[in-house]
């Protein structure tokens, strides 16, 4: 069995855990711009490993206002 910090997370758990609504999970789905994940067979479930979304979350960080972070 697996640590429950290794579960996969449903859109609802892993927007939770980010702060942000579903919608706006779906949002960032749609345009790249969001935390990595997995789609679970053909109309299945999107998942979050909740690595991801604290890797993800971690380059977010800023220092100041100023700063916009890495040139993409």
């Amino acid at each position: 069995m697996h640590p429950p910090d290794h579960q996969k997370l449903r859109t609802p758990e892993a927007a939770k855990r980010l702060g942000v609504a579903p919608s706006t999970m779906a949002k960032w789905r749609v345009y790249g711009c969001g935390p990595s994940y997995a789609v679970l067979g053909v109309r299945g479930p999107v998942v979050y490993d909740p690595a991801d979304l604290d890797a993800w979350a971690a380059s977010k960080k800023r220092t100041s206002t100023s700063d916009v972070g890495r040139a993409a």
